[in-house]
């Protein structure tokens, strides 16, 4: 399931790599182990880096024998497992010729070693060398890692969501490929069954064979968790089925319950910044649906919102060779199917773009840098709103306007009013009672109050329309 396009031109990474025919057949091997150590992958050999078809035919190419034997003659120690295909092809001198396209599976029992004893780890677009202490902490992540590769004996095809396969398949341009063969091209099925992968995938419904394989969104009102008479969550919202769709549910309710700062530009100007970068918290959240411990059977993936920050908790610890020192740089999945898939469908991001990304859009926003934090159970993302600081700087923006001896007088029902219109423009008697926790006759006399000191402006009709707001009088 190979488009010839994509082999030349999709950029080296995670899982693909292309080399000419004129590199020694020994040489690949350090690609092949790292592969097989890592998440699987391709290796494709007799395209050039800059995607021209050099083939086989080119001047100082090593026989394609050589290259589909050389693992089986040096990798006896430790064998891999790979399939070899030919692909016919045009080359760039416009003869006919051939490619060799080489797919690696991942290691599921054992550490994989090249020819000399060196031991080799995909990280994005390299294959890198890993010292004795890697080594050894990959070797204890290994009985951890392929839970996604357990066979769900109930399962069947008409568990899956046909409507993901097809979006699947839009995405790989491979609109004839049989649902069947799919499935057995990035190895969800096993001696004819569906794996945990392929139901966390494309299911029409995972939690009725995994109860854990959802994501819980709960908003405080406040910065702490309160309890009993004083419970504070105002909104509690879980979302399951396949992780695309969660993926996309998600991310849109997530984004109406964030709000929005406005603030004066040098210019006199008002201009809105969200309350957290959109890419932050949206990668945040695709990660931990990636690389979650998914064996957790008693847990499951966590959005917490407070007024000061946002929490994404994911089930289970980092995986081997990760550490909250190297994650920026370091990339290794405990879900290499799940990860494939999803970098395939465009939503995990190659060469640790996407931890990195997080650090400077943060920055971007001003905010403080994001928190992680790990225990032997999970992984915590902190994002930090800096609320507080955002409120003063509302606050002095208001006092500019209204005047300093004018803001002064005003109290704090006044204030959290004229701070609330900053930041959403409008206000209705129905949504000011609310925000103040107090009665619609309370609130209406305040709004009048305000008008009447030209803080606010009234807009409506008449005293009678349902539609009358209050907004500040700038």
């Amino acid at each position: 399931m190979f488009n010839l396009d994509s082999l030349c031109f999709t950029k080296e990474n995670q899982f693909f790599d292309r080399k000419s025919a004129r590199i020694k057949p020994r040489d690949i091997l350090k690609h092949l182990v790292a592969f097989a150590n890592a998440n699987g992958g391709v290796l494709v050999i007799g395209i050039e880096d800059n995607g021209d078809i050099s083939g086989f035919g080119i001047n100082g190419a090593h026989p394609l024998e050589a290259f589909k034997e050389i693992a089986l003659v040096e990798l006896r120690k430790t064998p891999i497992i790979a399939i070899y295909e030919e692909i016919a092809v045009i080359n760039k001198q416009q003869q006919a010729d051939k490619i060799l396209v080489i797919s690696i599976n991942v290691s599921t029992d054992r550490i994989i070693e090249s020819y000399d004893g060196r031991v080799y780890l995909r990280q994005a677009d390299k294959s890198i060398e890993l010292n004795y202490e890697q080594i050894t902490q990959l070797s204890y992540d290994r009985g951890q890692r392929f839970f996604e590769d357990e066979v769900l004996e109930d399962a069947t095809f008409e568990d899956i969501d046909l409507s993901l396969i097809e979006e699947y398949k839009l995405q790989m341009n491979l609109p004839d490929l049989s649902m069947e063969n799919l499935f057995n091209a990035r190895n969800l099925m096993r001696n004819g069954k569906l794996t945990h992968a392929a139901i966390l995938l494309f299911g029409n419904n995972p939690t009725k064979f995994l109860p854990q394989a959802r994501l819980r969104f709960i908003k405080y009102d406040g910065t702490q968790a309160q309890v009993g008479k004083q419970l504070n969550i105002v909104k509690d919202r879980t979302f399951d089925g396949a992780i695309p769709d969660i993926i996309h549910k998600a991310k849109a309710f997530i984004s109406s319950q964030l709000r929005e700062f406005q603030y004066l530009d040098d210019d006199g100007r008002f201009k809105i910044m969200p309350e957290y970068p959109e890419f932050a918290w949206f990668e945040g959240i695709v990660n931990a649906l990636v690389h979650r411990n998914y064996s957790f059977r008693g847990d499951y993936i966590r959005v917490i919102m407070f007024d000061d920050r946002l929490e994404i908790h994911s089930p289970g610890k980092l995986p081997n060779i990760v550490t909250l020192e190297n994650m920026s740089y370091k990339r290794y999945s405990r879900n290499p199917r799940i990860a494939r898939i999803l970098t395939e469908f465009g939503w995990v991001r190659e060469m640790n773009e996407g931890v990195k990304r997080i650090y400077s859009e943060m920055e971007s926003f001003f905010l403080n840098e994001p928190i992680y934090m790990a225990t032997n159970d999970s992984v915590a993302l902190t994002l930090e709103n800096n609320i507080l600081n955002r409120s003063l700087r509302i606050n002095d923006n208001i006092e500019a306007l209204i005047s300093s001896e004018l803001f002064k007088a005003l109290d704090h029902y006044d204030k959290k009013i004229a701070h609330y219109l900053y930041v959403n423009q409008k206000i209705t008697v129905k949504e000011a009672a609310i925000l103040l926790d107090k009665s619609k006759r309370f609130t209406g006399e305040r709004l009048k109050k305000l008008a009447e000191l030209n803080v606010l402006k009234w807009q409506g009709t008449s005293a009678k329309d349902p539609t009358q707001y209050y907004t500040l009088n700038i």
